[in-house]
């Protein structure tokens, strides 16, 4: 019998359960937009960074890898305290102190002039990003949401995606003028829009007198989802042998991540001969099927299996890079940017929410901050194998050929990774 809802109404009623439009819809747009303004500007151009810097200076691709490896390094080392100080006082100030850093970072990037203040300058940055950034905001959607998580997840990385798109943009500015001009003008885009727009963050739907999902529930299912965000402190969840099974498969999908962060656009500048802008454009096709694989996995992750979802994306990461290694033909340049996109886009919104899932939202910060320690080394390891790799060698096919087999080791991981008995449980 087919259904009497419309989807009009559906789509209404996902965002005005109550008649008025669900607060967490808004905290869900102003994550996107803060993870645009730091996908644009620095994680997903950091790659431009490398070959402007590397004709300015003549720094080594090791040197500038290691760079971005200890962005990584440090966001790691900071995850458990970030999140305790995020579970402890709430989002919006650890976000408005990471912004500060992000923006006087770049402001002080302009200027630099030898590797050591280089270097320390990137620290500031990691810092900013960090606390500014994805994590510090997932704690606020994961509290928000429960029926929606992976769609609002998925929604809210987005803007991450879109910034993927916008990276041709800062290569033209710095083609145009100097990246020094562009870094400049970056710092002030972060404290002049960035900074106002997390004011609007909360922690959780009570400070707003709303509810989770927006749904006004009965007593008894109340009940049920106070339960399930209580079930476990972060003790707890450290002692299953999930949680060690989907930080290994994260941190070895994100050795993928960052080994095409990184290096994608100077294989396809030094490797395929191709010009800064044109690289970037063929990048910004990975942000296209990463958008669209936000899509896929916001909707399947609320209905399918999220680690057999995350098993198979490792899969397309791991072709995508072999395919980088292998092949130099524009067609097939575009499939690797199509399965490598795809798997980061609908694998991404599923770290999140699995977490959420295992282990309940109550103490999702400490949580999510202590597996950052695990990510961190996919994080820092694809750059540095890459570019140890390339200045060894002189080519990225024996690079990406490792990060593609280790991809098969990530979809183990997130195969094994069982739900784990409730440890709270009555």
């Amino acid at each position: 019998m087919p259904s009497s809802v419309s989807p009009i109404q559906s789509i209404d009623k996902l965002f005005r359960p109550n008649g008025k439009v669900f607060y967490g819809w808004w905290i869900v747009a102003i994550a996107a937009l803060i993870q645009f303004i730091g996908g644009v500007l620095w994680m997903q151009s950091y790659g431009l960074y490398t070959v402007v810097l590397h004709e300015e200076f003549s720094w080594s691709m090791t040197v500038l890898s290691g760079a971005f490896a200890l962005t990584r390094v440090e966001s790691g080392l900071l995850g458990p305290l970030q999140g305790w100080l995020v579970d402890r006082y709430g989002p919006r100030i650890i976000l408005t102190v990471g912004l500060v850093m992000f923006g006087i970072g770049f402001l002080l990037l302009s200027q630099t002039d030898s590797l050591l203040s280089y270097y320390l300058i990137v620290f500031v940055i990691s810092v900013g990003v960090s606390l500014g950034g994805f994590h510090t905001l997932m704690v606020s959607i994961v509290n928000w949401f429960q029926k929606h998580r992976t769609k609002a997840v998925a929604w809210s990385q987005m803007g991450y995606s879109v910034g993927g798109l916008c990276v041709p943009v800062v290569a033209w500015g710095m083609e145009w003028d100097d990246w020094r001009t562009v870094a400049m003008i970056s710092g002030g885009m972060i404290v002049l829009l960035g900074i106002p727009a997390v004011q609007w963050i909360r922690h959780r739907p009570e400070e707003k007198g709303e509810q989770v999902d927006g749904i006004v529930q009965k007593e008894e299912e109340q009940t049920k989802v106070k339960d399930a965000g209580a079930s476990f402190t972060w003790r707890d969840a450290v002692r299953t042998p999930a949680f060690w099974l989907i930080s290994a498969g994260h941190g070895i999908a994100l050795l993928s991540v960052s080994s095409v962060i990184v290096h994608m656009v100077p294989h396809l500048t030094k490797g395929v001969g191709l010009g800064l802008t044109e690289a970037s454009l063929i990048f910004s096709l990975v942000s296209i099927f990463q958008l669209i694989g936000l899509g896929i996995g916001g909707v399947l992750g609320d209905i399918f299996n999220k680690r057999l979802i995350a098993m198979t994306c490792m899969l397309f990461h791991g072709s995508g890079m072999l395919i980088l290694a292998y092949f130099e033909a524009f067609p097939m340049l575009i499939l690797a940017c199509v399965l490598h996109g795809l798997a980061w886009g609908t694998r991404g919104p599923l770290m999140v929410a699995i977490r959420a899932d295992y282990f309940g939202p109550r103490s999702f910060g400490t949580i999510m901050g202590i597996s950052s320690l695990i990510v961190m080394l996919g994080m820092m390891g694809g750059p540095m194998i890459c570019g140890v790799i390339v200045d060894t060698y002189g080519s990225y096919e024996m690079a990406f050929q490792l990060v593609a087999f280790l991809s098969l080791a990530g979809a183990l991981s997130f195969f094994f990774a069982k739900k784990p008995q409730n440890l709270n449980a009555a």
